[in-house]
C-alpha cells in the first residue's frame, strides 16, 4: 500500500581513517565509509545526496508500483532535485514568516491518513516501514505538505480576486462553446520557461518539449516520458491530470482536447509557463441538475501572528470552548471574541456551500451534525470553533453555476499566481547546484 509522499540530513564528508600502509599478519584493512556529500545549497540550507537518493528511490518504487517504465535515474534525480529547491525554498519563507504545523495537528493529520487508508496509525507505520519509508521521516514530509499548502492559501490563494463581470463572462463563454459540461480525462506533459528567458534558453526549452513529443509519436510510452521530461507536479504520475471539467480546464487545453478523440495527441502547446502537451484519455458528456448540501454555520476565529502564537491561540480558544461546554452563549463570545468580520452578527457565516472555506474548516464543519460545536480547529486564518446550526439540500443548477465558473476561475487563477509566486521566491533565492560535481 503507498501512501502521500525533506528535511536537511546532517552532511560531514568524512572517511574512515586510511588503514596503515603495512599491517600486521592477518589482519584487513578497515572499510571505506561512504561519502555523503553536499548536491544543492539553498539560501543557508544544504539538500545531500542520500536526502536525494531518498526521493529518488521512493519515485522508482511509485512508477514501478503504477506499471511504468522508469526513465534513466539522473534523469530522476535532477526532476527532482529541482521539486527539492521549490520546496527548500518556500518552507524556508514559511520559517521566515511564523508559519508552523505543531505536533498536535500533525497526530490528526497522520490518523486522518490511516483512517482514508483503513489502518491505524500503529498499522500504517508497520506498513510503511515494511515499504522501506522510516515512519519519522514519512511523518515529517507530511507536516511539510500540510507547511506548503497552507503558504500556498496564505500568500497567493486568499489575494485572489473574483469579480461578478468575470462570471458572467466566463458563463457566457462556456454556453457558446459546443459540448458544454463535458469531462475530460487528460495526461499532460510540462517544459517550463524560466521567467525572462533569453533566445537561447527559450528555444533549449522548446527543443526539449520538441523531443518528449517525438519519442511519443515514436511509440514511447506517456507516462516514462512524462516521469523523464515533464515539470510538472503529476509528472512521477505518468503525466495523469485525471478527469477535469471543461470549466476547469485553461482555455488553451479546452480548445485542444475539443479537436482530439480518445488516445489522440495535441501539438506543442506555449503559455505563459513554458510548452505542454496533452494526451485526451477519455471524454464524456451531460451535465445533471446539481443538487447540493449547504450548511448554516458560524464561528470564533482568534488569529496567530507575530504577538499571538500558536500555543496561545489555542489555549484561549480552549478556554472558549469549556465555556461553550458550560452554555454559555456562542454569538455573545463571538462578538467579545471573534476576530472576523463575522463577529458583529455573532459569528454567523449564513449558508455555505461546498468549497466556500478552506479545506481545514470545512472538513471539520461536515464532521458536527447540527447543534454540535467543533473542538479547536487549525486552519490558515487561525484557530477556529465551528458551531453547525443547520443543513438543507438545494436545487443550484443556476446558482450552481456561477459557484462553478468561481471556483473554476479561482483555480485557474491560482495555479497562475502560485507558479509565478514561487518563480520569483526560486529567483531571490541564493541557489548552487553541484549534482555533476564529484
Amino acid at each position: 500500500m503507498r501512501f502521500r509522499f525533506c528535511l536537511v540530513l546532517s552532511c560531514v564528508a568524512v572517511l574512515a581513517a586510511a588503514a596503515p600502509a603495512v599491517h600486521a599478519q592477518g589482519t584487513k584493512p578497515r572499510a571505506i565509509v561512504t561519502v555523503d556529500r553536499i548536491i544543492a545549497v539553498v539560501n543557508d540550507e544544504i539538500i545531500t545526496q542520500k536526502e536525494l537518493a531518498a526521493r529518488v528511490d521512493f519515485a522508482l518504487r511509485q512508477l514501478r508500483q503504477q506499471g511504468t517504465p522508469p526513465p534513466p535515474r539522473e534523469v530522476i534525480e535532477r526532476q527532482l532535485l529541482e521539486r527539492l529547491i521549490g520546496d527548500r525554498v518556500q518552507m524556508q519563507h514559511a520559517r521566515d514568516i511564523g508559519l508552523r504545523v505543531d505536533n498536535a495537528e500533525l497526530d490528526k493529520a497522520m490518523e486522518r491518513i490511516a483512517a482514508d487508508n483503513k489502518l491505524s496509525v500503529a498499522q500504517m507505520r508497520a506498513t510503511l516501514q515494511r515499504d522501506g519509508v522510516p515512519f519519522d521521516k514519512f511523518r515529517e514530509d507530511i507536516r511539510s505538505e500540510i507547511t506548503l499548502a497552507r503558504l500556498r492559501e496564505r500568500e497567493v490563494a486568499q489575494k485572489i480576486v473574483i469579480t461578478e463581470s468575470e462570471i458572467d463572462n466566463f458563463i457566457q463563454n462556456q454556453q457558446a462553446q459546443p459540448g458544454q459540461g463535458d469531462e475530460f480525462n487528460v495526461s499532460h506533459i510540462l517544459v517550463s520557461v524560466p521567467e525572462n528567458a533569453s533566445p537561447e534558453q527559450l528555444q533549449a526549452r522548446r527543443a526539449r518539449a520538441e523531443e518528449a513529443l517525438a519519442q511519443i509519436r515514436g511509440g514511447a510510452d506517456f507516462r516514462q516520458v512524462a516521469a523523464a521530461f515533464s515539470d510538472a507536479p503529476e509528472a512521477l504520475q505518468g503525466g495523469l491530470l485525471g478527469w477535469r471539467k471543461s470549466d476547469r480546464l485553461p482555455t488553451l487545453f479546452l480548445d485542444a482536447l475539443r479537436a482530439l478523440q480518445a488516445g489522440q495527441l495535441s501539438e506543442l502547446l506555449r503559455s505563459p509557463n513554458g510548452f505542454h502537451i496533452l494526451r485526451l484519455n477519455e471524454r464524456r458528456g451531460g451535465q445533471a441538475p446539481i443538487m447540493v448540501q449547504q450548511t448554516r454555520a458560524r464561528h470564533i476565529l482568534i488569529k496567530t501572528n507575530e504577538l499571538v502564537s500558536e500555543t496561545e491561540a489555542r489555549n484561549r480558544m480552549l478556554v472558549l470552548k469549556e465555556r461553550l461546554d458550560n452554555k454559555a452563549d456562542f454569538a455573545e463570545l463571538a462578538r467579545a471574541h471573534s476576530e472576523d468580520t463575522s463577529a458583529s452578527r455573532g459569528g454567523d457565516l449564513g449558508w455555505l456551500n461546498p468549497g466556500d472555506t478552506v479545506p481545514e474548516f470545512e472538513q471539520a464543519m461536515n464532521a458536527l451534525k447540527p447543534g454540535q460545536i467543533s473542538a479547536p480547529v487549525r486552519s490558515p486564518f487561525g484557530w477556529h470553533i465551528i458551531e453547525v446550526m443547520e443543513r438543507r439540500t438545494q436545487d443550484m443548477t443556476r446558482e450552481g453555476q456561477r459557484m462553478n465558473a468561481r471556483q473554476a476561475l479561482r483555480e485557474r487563477k491560482t495555479d497562475e499566481a502560485y507558479q509565478e509566486w514561487v518563480r520569483q521566491l526560486r529567483d531571490r533565492a541564493y541557489i548552487e547546484r553541484r549534482l555533476d560535481e564529484g
